[in-house]
């Protein structure tokens, strides 16, 4: 009996193996870890608005993924240009009254990426959009879910573009 369990043990073990090997065969990487091409190591974000949530958010991205974020494109292997960077706001749903009571929010990003001198990336446009609720009496609460959507959406927008950098 114990020479059968410690056989079972060993196909078992050797199963575990197995599925990590294909797992990491086929490319697989925790989210948010994808590895930088080598000419990404230092890289520049060049953007109208330093100080916008997606910027921060891009290059605390690139931080993360063993990119050095330069302070000039003369020093930068990789140069990522946000050419538009905005938030919009449109009413979906108003009261009776003609009081708004339901927003959806529209984030997008226009980037374009460049690497050693040559275009890697043409300018693209990536969007995310949420919807909230808008009650008057309780505005506080309001301003908040509001900022915490726009961070939330700048968060979705680095992940995308992190993706496509990662793939080239």
């Amino acid at each position: 009996m114990s020479a059968r369990t410690a056989a079972a043990g060993a196909r078992r073990h050797l199963l575990w193996l197995a599925l990590a090997l294909l797992q990491a065969a086929c490319g697989f990487h925790l989210q948010g870890h994808a590895p930088l091409p080598q000419s990404f190591h230092t890289t520049y974000v060049e953007a109208r608005d330093e100080q916008s949530n997606f910027v921060q958010g891009l290059r605390k991205a690139l931080l993360i993924a063993g990119a050095n974020v330069a302070d000039s494109s003369t020093d930068a292997g990789a140069v990522v240009h946000v050419l538009d960077d905005r938030m919009t706001e449109r009413v979906l749903a108003v009261s009776p009254s003609n009081i708004p009571v339901e927003y959806e929010l529209t984030y997008t990003v226009r980037f374009s990426v460049a690497a050693n001198g040559k275009e890697l990336l043409s300018p693209q446009e990536v969007s995310a959009r949420r919807d909230f609720s808008f009650d008057e009496h309780v505005l506080l609460a309001k301003d908040n879910e509001e900022a915490i959507l726009h961070d939330a959406l700048a968060r979705d927008l680095v992940g995308v573009v992190m993706r496509r950098l990662s793939s080239l």
